[in-house]
């Protein structure tokens, strides 16, 4: 010991050499008294554990200590360390069993001291992704130390000690500053890490899916509630959901609280904006199933409607969505425009599967309603066949059931009379089958095909019944006025105005108007283009569609809230007739499990008083928050 004392000051790793090469001696000649006395020692076994006792000198110590732990840090620091050595002295602070309260006490306080400065300074130097990898770099070294020369019972206490320093005290802090950027830059392995390392820490994972939901809820709420971007909505929600579905599983470890929480917030932020993504979902399934989208397999558009139902399912409104896709499925079918009956079938069928056959009776019915008229049409080709003059035209009907149909405004128009006549061919073959029936014409849907020559030839144009009209007036006449055409054909002037658009001002003009322009107006007149060119023998000229105008969608809607009154009366009554006598609030939270649709207080209220003026229930004369069913 007293070598130790008097040693320089300033020769900390001599120091520490010179202190194990003195050990080792100590053992070494403790080994070979205890083979000169085996005997002795396997029968009284003292000689090991006695050359042990003895009581280490307080200085010298501490001095021992301040050198390994001074040598640790410059390791940390980035410095090569004789680990070997340090590995030989901690065992020695063992075995004379001062390990715990001379050095692991020491050091933990020193890994406390170093890692809180340490992540002070780095959360401000680094952004976030570079902050993990230090971390984890960080926790692997003070592994690898527990393993290379530290006892083994320091691991727990030094890593809590690394974890709660360099992340417990900043989770805050880096979900603040980095969560959003790596989930915009779908930084998918430092969004791994980042769950890993939070996983270890106390309360890491709950704080982690806490700023996860809020992420998900503004992102998606930027997504619904911007109205610029609402062409591109759905394809917005549904790369977005991909996106955070890909993290869910490959970052979070197919976490149920997170892929819960994902749902949570994409069903909080959708129907945050009532409506219109229930609306714009329906137009995004109608273009998919459109006969334009050749480019789908069957594969990919049972793919992309799989993923259209998953949004579809966090809609509240659901009877808005039902609204329009009714109205695009009637296009859809009438015009034939459906690119696949099989695409068409599977959609329905997974509607049916998440609302009940309640919700898509109305949508079979229209599928079966043309079934049902191309049978009709066999049975009148025959029909027309045995009559005495058969027409040079060819005429298909659809009958379509009014109620599962969407309505339409139906317009008079004045057709040609070979047409009418096939028209009453057809009343009188229809009705004397079926008698009681009502046929309503509606010729805003009907299309025909128009034979027609021009100088470079024969073609056939396939138009609407409006532009079929306007195009025959050409067969009795060089020139008309636009007001000319309207007193002939009777086509309502803003329908007249698209329609001689899409004929005159369009790709293919088979129309000339003059003045030339993009728009028709009052004096303009036109005549049949003789110059007319095409590549294709069979042209069809698009009807201009109005883009679906205002008032047709708030029309829509309209019809959905209007539905919904009647809902909530039927559902009034209905609860009332059970119940005979109700309080106010019991019946509202009664509606409220009944009713699949948002609805507000206000409108209950008003519907309840509706009732009662119209003596369905009464209130109670003693208190007025009290209901009574009037049978």
């Amino acid at each position: 010991i007293h070598q130790f004392r008097e040693y320089p000051l300033h020769c900390v790793l001599s120091f520490l050499k010179r202190m194990n090469r003195c050990w080792q001696d100590h053992c070494r000649q403790t080994i070979m008294i205890r083979s000169i006395f085996l005997f002795l020692d396997r029968t009284y076994g003292v000689i090991w554990d006695a050359s042990h006792y003895c009581s280490p000198d307080g200085a010298v110590q501490k001095r021992t200590v301040d050198g390994i732990l001074e040598q640790i840090e410059r390791e940390r620091n980035g410095e090569t360390v004789d680990r070997s050595l340090l590995r030989s002295l901690l065992g020695m602070l063992s075995d004379l069993q001062v390990y715990k309260e001379s050095f692991e006490e020491r050091f933990l306080m020193e890994t406390d001291r170093l890692y809180a400065a340490e992540g002070q300074r780095l959360m401000q130097e680094r952004d976030v992704p570079e902050y993990l990898h230090h971390v984890a770099r960080r926790l692997e070294e003070e592994n690898d130390r527990v393993i290379s020369y530290l006892d083994q019972s320091t691991q727990k206490p030094l890593i809590s000690n690394v974890e709660k320093q360099l992340l417990g005290e900043h989770m805050t802090a880096i979900l603040q500053k980095g969560l959003s950027i790596l989930l915009d830059g779908n930084r998918v392995m430092e969004l791994a890490l980042l769950y890993q390392l939070f996983s270890k820490v106390k309360g890491g994972l709950p704080t982690l899916l806490q700023h996860w939901r809020d992420y998900i809820k503004s992102f998606g709420g930027e997504i619904v509630g911007t109205p610029e971007k609402d062409k591109d909505m759905v394809q917005d929600l549904l790369d977005f959901k991909d996106k955070m579905d890909n993290v869910a599983q490959g970052c979070f470890n197919r976490n149920e609280s997170f892929i819960n929480a994902m749902k949570e917030a994409f069903e909080a932020f959708i129907n945050n904006r009532p409506n219109k993504p229930a609306e714009l979902i329906a137009k995004y399934v109608d273009c998919k199933l459109r006969a334009g989208n050749k480019e789908a397999t069957e594969e990919e558009m049972e793919r992309i409607l799989d993923k259209i139902m998953i949004i579809f399912r966090f809609i509240h409104g659901k009877d808005v969505f039902e609204a329009f896709y009714k109205k695009d499925l009637a296009k859809r079918l009438l015009v034939g425009k459906s690119a696949s009956v099989d695409a068409e079938k599977s959609m329905l069928s997974k509607l049916k599967h998440e609302c009940g056959a309640a919700f898509t009776s109305k949508l079979e019915g229209m599928f079966k309603d043309m079934e049902l008229s191309k049978d009709v049409m066999i049975q009148f080709k025959q029909y027309t066949q045995n009559q005495s003059e058969p027409s040079q035209l060819e005429l298909t009907v659809n009958i379509l059931t009014m109620g599962y149909w969407p309505s339409y405004t139906p317009m008079e128009v004045h057709l040609p009379p070979e047409m009418v006549k096939l028209q009453e061919v057809f009343k009188l073959f229809y009705l004397g089958k079926h008698s009681g029936r009502k046929l309503q014409w509606q010729p805003t849907l009907g299309h025909a095909v128009l034979k027609t020559e021009f100088k470079e030839g024969k073609k056939e144009l396939q138009v609407s019944l409006f532009q079929t009209l306007v195009l025959l007036m050409f067969n009795e006449g060089e020139e008309f006025s636009v007001e000319e055409i309207k007193s002939a054909t009777g086509i309502e002037e803003g329908e007249l105005r698209r329609t001689l658009q899409s004929l005159a001002c369009g790709k293919a003009r088979v129309l000339n108007k003059s003045p030339r322009g993009k728009d028709i107006e009052d004096g303009d007149r036109f005549n049949f283009n003789n110059d007319f060119r095409h590549k294709l023998f069979r042209i069809k000229i698009n009807q201009i569609q109005m883009k679906e105008t205002v008032e047709e969608q708030v029309s829509t809607t309209e019809r959905v809230f209007q539905d919904r009154q009647y809902q909530i009366d039927a559902a009034v009554v209905r609860i009332m007739k059970m119940r005979k006598t109700l309080g106010h609030n019991l019946l509202v939270s009664e509606l409220y499990n009944q009713l699949k649709f948002p609805v507000k207080p206000g409108d209950l209220k008003k519907r309840i008083e509706s009732l009662i003026d119209r003596d369905y229930m009464e209130r109670d004369k003693e208190s007025p928050n009290q209901y009574h069913y009037v049978a």
